[in-house]
């Protein structure tokens, strides 16, 4: 397993995350998650990502579980806060004061930790100032609950906005963490370019695109039973925007280019995330320990710039690239 600098910071990190968003407490029963992490550990995976809302907390206490008698100095575990959890009433969502800490202490309560090593703002809080929120995660550290932070979907402005102000109150913010494919390329115009004049890093999220540049979604076919276009619970709603013959005819086309440099689909579409050098991470989720096992082989592969020029002439002016789409329309809240 290959480990990269988190930001312009001294922190490392395994260039593959295990994730658990949609699995965890959720699509998949606990014993199956453990072992999907005890796959990630035997992979040498060390950095762990998950948010308190997902599965209305309940997955930061099966990870908690899942890595419970692991040495904790060789870990990263991150999580985040801002969308509703518990009780869901007017005070449990968001980043003001109050919710990051009562919601800091809550995350290390469930995960089994005295600290994280990265709170991330999971989105961008329209609703409460700005200064106010970077003060309280400047709270948060200087307490030693975290050691970094990080946020999520933001644009540049915002990345700009909130490390000056980080600055300002002696803490680092060093990652962002966007939804970032061969399909999902918004964050290339601004962000990127902003985060490298800041030192902040890009940890991506779904590099293969929900499972779309897996290849097994075929044109003119239904899905696949037990995919996630079939779940709803499971992102099906997010999948869809990618379900249609043009884009699945293409991504048809990559296929081959896999095939001769003995990749997978998908560990091809995470080796081209990862073939960003503003990319720090390529966070992958999993139902199955084979799933781990197959897609962490993308660690330390090298793209050439042939492979990527042809990457990019099999999808043409398929993937999204609009700058102003950098927050995913799917979880902002009013």
């Amino acid at each position: 397993m290959e480990h990269r600098h988190l930001g312009r910071s001294g922190l490392k990190i395994s260039e593959i995350i295990y994730g658990n968003w949609l699995t965890h407490a959720s699509q998949v029963e606990d014993d199956r998650a453990r072992a999907c992490v005890r796959a990630a550990l035997d992979a040498g995976i060390s950095t762990f990502d998950t948010a308190d809302t997902y599965a209305n907390t309940a997955a930061e206490v099966v990870l908690g579980e899942a890595l419970k008698g692991e040495r904790r100095e060789s870990l990263e575990i991150f999580t985040k806060v801002y969308f509703p959890t518990g009780p869901k009433g007017h005070n449990d969502t968001g980043l003001s004061r109050k919710h990051i800490r009562e919601s800091i202490d809550g995350s290390l309560r469930r995960l089994g930790t005295d600290y994280v090593d990265l709170y991330q703002a999971h989105r961008y809080d329209y609703a409460t100032p700005l200064e106010e929120t970077m003060q309280a995660f400047a709270d948060v550290v200087h307490s030693g609950k975290a050691l970094y932070i990080g946020v999520s979907e933001w644009n540049a402005d915002q990345l700009r906005a909130g490390h000056q102000l980080a600055r300002e109150l002696g803490i680092q913010l060093i990652s962002n963490q966007p939804q970032y494919s061969m399909l999902w390329r918004v964050i290339e115009e601004r962000v990127v370019p902003t985060s490298r004049e800041l030192g902040i890093s890009q940890i991506v999220w779904s590099p293969v695109a929900q499972g779309i540049l897996t290849g097994k979604y075929k044109p003119g076919a239904e899905a696949p039973e037990g995919s996630r276009a079939r779940d709803e619970k499971g992102g099906a709603d997010m999948i869809k925007r990618f379900l249609n013959d043009e884009v699945l005819t293409a991504v048809q086309g990559l296929l081959p280019i896999a095939e001769g440099l003995g990749l997978t689909p998908a560990q091809l579409a995470i080796a081209w995330v990862l073939s960003n050098d503003n990319v720090a991470g390529a966070i992958i989720g999993a139902s199955r320990p084979e799933q781990v096992t197959e897609n962490v082989k993308a660690a330390g592969v090298t793209l050439d710039a042939d492979v990527k020029a042809r990457i990019d002439e099999v999808l043409g002016a398929l993937p999204e690239t609009d700058a102003t789409k950098t927050q995913s329309p799917a979880h902002r809240l009013a």
